[in-house]
């Protein structure tokens, strides 16, 4: 038996650079054009622009894994894009769990005294409406609102070929190639690359308007949390999908926040929503209770003859 130590596994940190600099270089100069309007983010193009911006990932993944770094094993199978195993449970779990998780912030940031909830008028929602010149009669309201309903399980698909541009990058290539640093690093290090991705209309006031000089870090963290979720799916089936599935549920759930509130309510976005510091309790318990079931894909304490 050879007594020589065993090859430590290092991450092709020259794909990892290579995807980085075309991710966020190619973010970047897709959103110049909202530096560069006195509109910023309410200029029309933004509409075209930020769409647009979620496939850069996906294009900095393309080009790396073809001129850069050709993975052995197919481009196919290490970036997941097999439906991977036990991947029904799993893709209910991200499609349902993460509408579950963003329909129930509104409620916990009531309970918390950080926002006011209208379950009777929906007297937010019909602000919203008659500011874009929509007045509607009570019975018309209450379509609005079922159709809403409605189309909450479909919000996945629906964003799922947006989503896909972004998880095939963060998911599908950083976060496996982090992995040799291990599994809690890689999971943590590519949600802040996540966040910090976004820095490009973040400060420009996305999601964060009234927080422009902290809400990069909102971000970062917002992005940490549920990029811990979204890449244990992947951990657990080897498959991109889920979490396309989950990020998908993610943005098209997003708008129940405005949809629930009283007219008089504060929308902080620091505190209220998915992306809010009382919107990120309910992920960090469901991380909490992976970890102690010590669900495939989670990380668990190696014993000293596993190193």
């Amino acid at each position: 038996m050879s007594d020589a130590p065993a090859a430590v596994i290092r991450p092709d940190w020259r794909a990892v650079v290579a995807f980085l600099v075309l991710a966020f270089g190619l973010a970047w100069l897709v959103a110049m054009p909202l530096w560069l309007s006195p509109h910023g983010l309410n200029d029309p193009l933004a509409a075209v622009l930020l769409p647009l911006m979620m496939t850069t990932p996906a294009i900095a993944t393309l080009v790396t894994l073809r001129l850069v770094s050709r993975p052995a094993t197919g481009i196919r199978r290490a970036t997941g894009l097999r439906l991977g195993r036990g991947w029904v449970r799993v893709w209910l779990l991200a499609w349902f769990g993460t509408i579950g998780l963003v329909a129930a912030a509104p409620f916990v940031a009531a309970a918390f005294g950080a926002y006011r909830l209208d379950l009777a008028a929906f007297s937010g929602l019909t602000a919203s409406l008659t500011r874009q010149g929509i007045d509607l009669p009570a019975d018309g309201l209450r379509g609005v609102i079922l159709a809403q309903l409605a189309l909450l399980p479909l919000a996945p698909l629906i964003n799922a070929p947006f989503s896909f541009g972004e998880e095939w990058g963060w998911r599908g290539f950083l976060l496996p190639a982090l992995l040799p640093l291990g599994t809690w690093p890689a999971l943590i290090l590519s949600g802040v690359v996540w966040g910090l991705w976004h820095l490009p209309v973040i400060l420009l006031g996305y999601n964060y308007p009234d927080h422009r000089d902290v809400g990069w870090l909102l971000m970062t963290a917002t992005c940490v949390i549920w990029g811990v979720l979204f890449g244990w799916t992947r951990l657990a089936t080897g498959s991109v999908w889920p979490a396309v599935i989950a990020h998908g549920a993610l943005n098209g759930t997003a708008g129940i926040t405005m949809a629930l509130a009283h007219v008089d309510s504060t929308m902080d976005s620091a505190l209220v929503g998915f992306g809010g510091v009382t919107g990120w309790l309910l992920p960090l318990l469901v991380i909490l209770v992976l970890v102690v079931m010590r669900l495939p894909g989670m990380p668990v304490r190696e014993r000293a003859a596993d190193r």
